[in-house]
């Protein structure tokens, strides 16, 4: 059991790693690994658990989402162009592969569906006031 934990506690690391970078890069998305962080902590450590769910990067990043307010426009365009530029680059290069092609085709269609319909959106001013 020991060896899960410190799996998860791992692999928390690397998400909150890849999600800080992704927070400040434009083509690394940061919502998924700081998602993956949070799973990881929640199952390993209730202190790191409490730690990561009290941090700037996943107040700023996660919790409306998580509490099930949804996102606000600007995050949610924000993760869609970040997905449909990377998806792109797959799609090009696949380009002898037509039945790869269409199946990315419809995984980057469903995304974005979900994220327009399957998300609430929240409105500017629905937002928590940023403290600074």
């Amino acid at each position: 059991m020991k060896i899960k934990k410190l799996l998860y506690i791992i692999l928390g690391c690397i998400g909150v790693g890849l999600g800080a970078v992704g927070a400040v890069v434009p083509m690394l998305p940061a919502f998924p690994f700081l998602l993956l962080a949070t799973y990881c902590f929640a199952r390993s450590s209730e202190r790191l658990h409490t730690w990561f769910i009290n941090t700037k990067l996943y107040k700023d990043n996660l919790e409306d989402y998580i509490a099930g307010r949804g996102m606000t426009w600007k995050t949610k365009i924000r993760i869609m162009i970040t997905v449909t530029l990377l998806m792109s680059i797959g799609f090009i290069m696949m380009h002898a592969v037509p039945v790869g092609r269409i199946i990315l085709a419809c995984v980057w269609a469903f995304h974005i569906i979900y994220f327009i319909f399957g998300i609430k959106t929240l409105s500017p001013s629905a937002q928590k006031p940023v403290n600074v």
